[in-house]
């Protein structure tokens, strides 16, 4: 259940500089700037560089350089997550200390060979939960205790969502073995940490809402609303992504880029022109929002203009 009013509006976009920036991101950011800007709020960037063997200093300069010149312009200080370490840490040491985590030694076969289908793969079936692991074998992951009592929130355009993380989940890795920390924990204290509001992203991460729910409780942190939209999904039904070779974004027609993403989203066009500047477009974009008008479903073909 969402705890926070809508007076108070702080978004973020928060993107991995694994790559340059596509469509299918272009899209993302362009929803959480205009619904930040619709509610008079602020709108923050994040650099999710947690994954530190898979992103780019390169990537995260490109990545700024392309949102300003789209004239996406944050607000405050752009926060980078390979600088936050010891936030996670003492997020970490917290759980930890009031039992709410543990080691666990097993290999992605060792789960797979033992483990039920869930929505993101394998289930973790708790094999080291009650385990006594050797602290001298390492290395070693660390995972949260889960349960099987519903987490349930409101998706502001998917509408009602359930998840049971133990059956769909297990109990997840919230540091690996290799020493990073993972997604779900850094993005919870992160967001905790600057004010978020507002969580306006893709649909293909609603499914880990629930992991970050939990974890936002167990650290007795807020719950933000959560606005998931539509990804932009290629001929063959995927989403786009550096995996499924997206071709990063060019920046040579930046109004009629930001046209059809709005056009993605189903948003109204018609007092929208390339020649203008692209400030007046955003101005009016943002007047003209309505999340009414964005499909409720989890995703939407690329368009052919695009």
């Amino acid at each position: 259940m969402n705890t926070l009013s809508s007076d108070h509006y702080i978004g973020r976009f928060a993107p991995s500089p694994t790559g340059p920036l596509h469509f299918g991101s272009m899209v993302a950011a362009l929803a959480s700037y205009l619904d930040a800007k619709a509610h008079n709020g602020r709108w923050l960037v994040r650099l999710e560089d947690v994954d530190e063997s898979r992103c780019k200093p390169e990537f995260a300069d490109d990545i700024l350089r392309t949102l300003s010149t789209f004239g996406l312009q944050w607000d405050g200080q752009v926060i980078v997550q390979s600088q936050r370490k010891p936030a996670y840490e003492q997020a970490l040491a917290r759980l930890s200390g009031q039992s709410h985590t543990y080691a666990c030694g097993c290999s992605r076969r060792e789960i797979a060979d033992s483990a039920a289908a869930g929505i993101e793969g394998p289930v973790y079936p708790g094999t080291c939960r009650c385990q006594q692991i050797n602290s001298h074998v390492l290395p070693q992951a660390i995972r949260v205790l889960t349960h099987d009592d519903p987490i349930m929130f409101t998706d502001l355009i998917q509408g009602e969502y359930t998840q049971r993380i133990e059956s769909a989940i297990g109990d997840f890795i919230i540091k690996r073995r290799d020493g990073l920390f993972a997604y779900q924990l850094a993005v919870v204290v992160d967001d905790a940490a600057q004010g978020i509001t507002h969580i306006v992203r893709g649909a293909d991460l609603i499914d880990s809402t629930a992991r970050q729910i939990h974890l936002q409780r167990l650290l007795g942190l807020p719950t933000p609303y959560y606005l998931h939209i539509p990804v932009v999904t290629n001929a063959a039904g995927q989403k786009l992504s550096k995996q499924t070779l997206a071709a990063g974004i060019g920046t040579a027609a930046v109004n009629r880029i930001l046209i059809h993403a709005l056009t993605h989203l189903r948003q109204t066009t018609a007092a929208l022109h390339e020649q203008m500047p692209t400030s007046k477009l955003l101005q009016l974009a943002s007047a003209q929002w309505q999340i009414a008008l964005i499909p409720h479903v989890r995703g939407v073909p690329l368009l052919e203009v695009c």
